[in-house]
Order: structure tokens, then C-alpha cells, then sequence
């Protein structure tokens, strides 16, 4: 058997539950796919994208859907290293990648206000454009469990606003394209897990700034979704399920307890309707 197959194996059997089902359970809650899709599946190199592009290859191969994959790499400046690991893991994993070159990362590296936002939001514009040249229909990323609930904090101790990271979107600038996040219910501990099981080593970050430039750090040296990831880790010692209430919270909001609410460019203040429904 080769290394792949064992890889893809784990998947449907070690880690059906933890990750195989949830994977699974979040493309079909949320209708991430449809038949005629053409997805393109956005690998970054790290552990998450690419287990993503091994679950997508999984659910072509077992499940009677009609749609396409294309396993889509952007280089948008990675140094020798981390080139050349990604393009060995996708030889390991028996993905088919496709790769495009960008300049990103030479046009914000002498950017001074948030160059990590301005690199983010490059990126992504980026991968839609080159999907919708491959005729796909939808970009799929790797973002994780994790990554939903330390958003949400994130947005509220960071940017005083309540809002969370949505399983997908439709794309505003790229009319007739949509992002996906099929690993929507997926714990970073378990992909992690999965990684080390099969002895796999992924690029951590592939940004440059995290070689020779802080300006994605606050002062103590870390970035603030790492200061998030270590409260949340320290609040889960004593509450076990912390992180799971955190995700459900955006599930179970109560309208009638917000001060105010934006829907679109609108917002809604209790006041507007307070007291017109009064029973005497």
C-alpha cells in the first residue's frame, strides 16, 4: 500500500469521527456543494488545507456528487524551503496541484498598517480570480473549528463588534463566485493529530513577515489570535466545553437583548421599537 492510501484510510477509519464526519457534516448542514459545482480547493501547504484537499478527494471518490475539484497552490513569494515542501507533501498526499505565481508578498512588505490584513485580503482576491479563470464556481479554505471561535473573540475583544466566521460567503467582489469552509466543525487538535499519525510535516507559516518582520506582532511578541488561542486554552482547563459554547453562541442570539444590530448597511436600535408593543 502506499503512503497515500494509508494517509486517505486514516481518514475514513482513525479519524472517521473526528474528522471524516464532521468534515462531512458541515458541507452538508450548510449545502456547500452542488451538483455542477467546480471547486477549486485553495492549499496554502500547511496541515489544513492540505487535509482538506485529501477529504474533497475522499468525497469525490466515495459519494455519487457531480462536481470538480482542481487543488489550487498560490506562490505569493514563499522563500526555496517552503516551496519545495509543499510541492513534495502534494507528491506524498498523491495531490494533483495546480500553481500560479504571485508577487504579494515583495508589494506589502514595506507596508506599515496592517500588512497582514492588506496581505489576507491580496491573497484571497487573488485565488478567486484564478478559480473563475479555471472556470470554478467556488473556493474552498482550510479554515477549522478554531479558527471560527477565536474570530468571534477576536471581533469582540479586538474590534468591540459580536460577529463570527461564516461557513460560507458570497464572494461581493467576485460576482458568481462563493468561499466555502468545509472544515467548519473540524478541531485543530484532532488535524494535528492526523498529521503526526502519518508522520507528516507541514509549513507552519509561510509568511515572510514571520521570518524577519513584527509587524504582525502586538508588544509581548505575540499576535492576538495567539493571545486568543492561549486564553481559550487557560479557560478550557476549567471549563471543558468552553470552546464548543463559544461556537454556539453565534447560533443562539436573542435580538431582543441587543442594544443595537446592523442587517446590511442598516442598523437597528432597541430603541426604534421599544415600547410600541406594550400590553396594559
Amino acid at each position: 500500500m502506499e503512503k497515500y492510501e494509508e494517509i486517505e484510510r486514516s481518514i475514513i477509519t482513525t479519524y472517521r469521527k473526528k474528522i471524516w464526519t464532521k468534515f462531512v457534516k458541515g458541507i452538508k448542514e450548510f449545502e456547500m456543494i452542488a451538483d455542477g459545482d467546480k471547486i477549486a480547493v485553495c492549499i496554502s501547504g500547511g496541515k489544513d488545507s492540505m487535509l482538506m484537499a485529501k477529504c474533497f478527494q475522499e468525497l469525490k471518490k466515495h459519494h455519487k456528487m457531480n462536481f470538480e475539484l482542481i487543488f489550487l497552490v498560490m506562490n505569493p513569494g514563499y522563500n526555496e524551503e517552503n516551496q519545495q515542501k509543499i510541492i513534495e507533501n502534494a507528491k506524498i498526499l498523491n495531490l494533483p496541484i495546480t500553481v500560479f505565481e504571485t508577487d504579494i508578498f515583495n508589494r506589502v512588505v514595506n507596508v506599515e498598517d496592517n500588512p497582514c490584513y492588506l496581505c489576507a485580503r491580496m491573497r484571497r482576491g487573488y485565488l478567486y480570480e484564478k478559480a473563475k479563470e479555471l472556470g470554478c464556481n467556488k473556493i474552498a479554505l482550510g479554515h477549522h473549528f478554531d479558527d471560527v471561535i477565536e474570530t468571534t473573540l477576536m471581533g469582540m475583544l479586538y474590534g468591540a463588534q459580536m460577529q463570527t466566521m461564516m461557513p460560507k460567503v458570497c464572494s461581493t467582489s467576485h460576482p458568481g463566485m462563493e468561499l466555502i469552509r468545509p472544515l467548519y466543525y473540524v478541531k485543530e487538535e484532532n488535524i494535528i493529530r492526523w498529521a503526526k499519525r502519518n508522520g507528516m510535516e507541514f509549513i507552519q507559516c509561510a509568511c515572510r513577515f514571520t521570518e524577519h518582520y513584527t509587524a504582525c506582532q502586538n508588544q509581548d511578541g505575540r499576535s492576538k489570535r495567539e493571545e486568543v488561542k492561549a486564553l481559550i486554552k487557560e479557560l478550557r482547563k476549567k471549563y471543558e466545553n468552553i470552546d464548543i459554547n463559544i461556537f454556539r453562541s453565534s447560533q443562539n442570539v436573542n435580538l431582543d437583548t441587543l442594544i443595537s444590530y446592523r442587517k446590511g448597511e442598516k442598523t437597528i436600535h432597541f430603541l426604534d421599537e421599544y415600547g410600541k408593543n406594550k400590553i396594559y
